[in-house]
């Protein structure tokens, strides 16, 4: 069964109080906590094992090698990549997401094609399309969603032509929750010669991915919304896509051999990982993927689902909340506001009661745009969340209700 305390007792932060009250943690949709495992491999990185890879031949050197290599292999197992070589560890998601707009984009991308992005997405795969789109003369299309949350598949046939070149969408939206169906995105773009670009940030922690059953082409998530150090990411692609991308960066480590005459690149994934790269951060999210591998994946999703359900059952019963994203499979995400209480106020109130929720756009204003909203209160729930605390998310929010009338 899922232990709820023992899964508590690894995360020392939630043990903690905030003005006088035990910490309710629901913002781990902008970063997760990090277990106490997490936290000590870290330390002892520091302590004992601190040096650069790939270019020494001392000893800490080669044992840091050889365990940042080792991540790359456990992660790529945890995403289903072919092989390592399909993984960039990157400074994090957005860092992915450019690299693919700028090294694939610069590339294959020309006047008169079209970059389909949804509506949903967060900015980090959004802005990179629009820059791209803007350098090379192209042109942004928009896959909407509907008032529930749902992208309007029906509508991909009228916007992928033989003039798409990439498709970006998400596989759970940081707002809305939404896991929209990717088959008919894939299908479609392939059929039309585009490739697919995933935003995994969300999906990765919840329900997880399989970049092979997915069938996508670039695949982008943090380590730190995956219970991982801050600073490190992860671009899964293709293996024959990321050969033939130029590097996106110049420097140490992503090279074979320098002159000035003539530089050449070392093979995938190095060419794409210029500078001394975030070792400490790729090891740290390995432990990371061993903590949630020792969990029942089933279990996780059914114990996050309950918290979701129950969240949105309360929030519903107080009169003046709308709920943001409803569709039937969302992720443990409630996106919402109350009628005349700016979500900033809200926020607040919450934060005095001890109760961390995120207000905002949420990096996604297209979304508040669609609501005609300035903004939302955000509650993201993770694995160590407790149904105490998604009561006392709603005794909070019905509390401030009564506060502001």
């Amino acid at each position: 069964m899922f232990d709820i305390d023992n899964i508590r007792a690894e995360f020392p932060i939630l043990s903690r109080t905030v003005y006088g009250r035990p910490l309710v943690y629901l913002d781990s949709g902008a970063t997760a906590q990090k277990p106490r495992r997490v936290i000590d491999c870290i330390d002892r990185l520091h302590r004992d094992q601190n040096a650069n890879i790939h270019r020494g031949v001392h000893l800490l050197s080669e044992e840091m090698t050889e365990r940042y290599e080792e991540a790359r292999a456990l992660v790529a197992d945890f995403v289903g990549a072919s092989a390592p070589e399909e993984i960039v560890f990157t400074a994090g998601a957005t860092a992915a997401l450019n690299t693919v707009a700028y090294a694939w984009g610069d590339r294959f991308v020309s006047a008169g094609d079209n970059i389909v992005v949804s509506e949903m997405e967060h900015h980090s795969n959004l802005v990179p399309w629009q820059m791209l789109c803007e350098r090379r003369g192209a042109e942004l299309r928009m896959l909407p969603f509907d008032d529930e949350g749902a992208l309007r598949l029906d509508l991909l046939p009228g916007l992928i032509d033989s003039r798409t070149r990439a498709v970006a969408v998400t596989q759970a939206s940081n707002t809305l929750g939404t896991r929209p169906d990717l088959r008919p995105v894939v299908e479609t773009a392939h059929a039309a010669g585009a490739i697919v670009v995933v935003d995994g940030c969300q999906g990765v922690v919840h329900g997880g991915a399989d970049v092979q059953r997915l069938g996508c082409d670039f695949y982008a998530f943090s380590g730190h919304k995956l219970y991982g150090p801050t600073g490190i990411g992860v671009l899964w692609g293709r293996r024959e896509l990321l050969e033939a991308m130029p590097p996106f960066l110049g420097g140490g480590d992503m090279v074979e051999r320098v002159s000035f005459g003539r530089t050449t690149y070392a093979p995938v994934p190095l060419k794409f990982e210029a500078g001394t790269a975030n070792f400490v951060g790729a090891v740290g999210l390995a432990e990371a993927v061993r903590f949630l591998r020792g969990l029942d994946a089933a279990e996780v999703e059914a114990h996050e689902r309950a918290l979701l359900l129950r969240a949105t059952e309360r929030l519903r019963a107080i009169d003046g909340v709308r709920i943001y994203g409803t569709t039937a499979d969302k992720c443990a995400i409630v996106s919402f506001n109350v009628e005349g209480v700016h979500p900033y106020d809200l926020g607040m109130v919450l934060d005095k009661l001890g109760i961390a929720v995120r207000t905002g756009q949420h990096c996604a204003e297209p979304v508040m745009a669609h609501y005609g909203v300035a903004g939302m209160c955000r509650a993201s729930f993770a694995l160590y969340n407790t149904p105490a605390e998604a009561d006392a998310l709603a005794d909070g929010v019905a509390r401030a209700v009564r506060m502001f009338r």
